[in-house]
């Protein structure tokens, strides 16, 4: 199955993200795939000068700036998200079960960023953590 075929089925909030200078991916598939989506919530955001990589190789103003976006997109759709009675907690685990801790010096979840600390706004999600 296509990816362009089954937009039609896609209801969740949906994010189009295309830099305007990319010369691997004309834009224009990018706003092809935004206008196939079935969903009522969805937004397209095209980046003037920025190519097909928009976290890599790209100034790190571009990167901040699309982090930027994509984190207040994030949080505009979650700030009043509640869990519904399907979300369960976690089991407890078992007594005799040994946590794993490391001796690495990294903050918890620093091992997602990849960024090289260049974006002070996901740097400032990750120190959250």
């Amino acid at each position: 199955m296509d990816v362009e075929d089954s937009l039609s089925e896609v209801r969740m909030p949906f994010l189009v993200l295309h830099g305007e200078a990319d010369a691997v991916t004309d834009p224009e598939v990018s706003r092809a795939l935004y206008e196939r989506a079935a969903s009522a919530d969805k937004t397209m955001k095209l980046y003037p000068g920025m190519w097909h990589g928009l976290t890599a190789g790209e100034p790190d103003d571009n990167v901040e700036l699309v982090f930027s976006d994509i984190v207040s997109w994030l949080d505009k759709r979650s700030r009043h998200w509640e869990p519904d009675e399907r979300v369960r907690r976690a089991p407890p685990e078992p007594e005799n079960k040994r946590r794993v801790t490391s001796s690495s010096s990294q903050r918890p979840g620093s091992f997602l960023c990849g960024l090289g600390c260049r974006c002070r706004q996901h740097q400032q999600q990750c120190s959250r953590m």
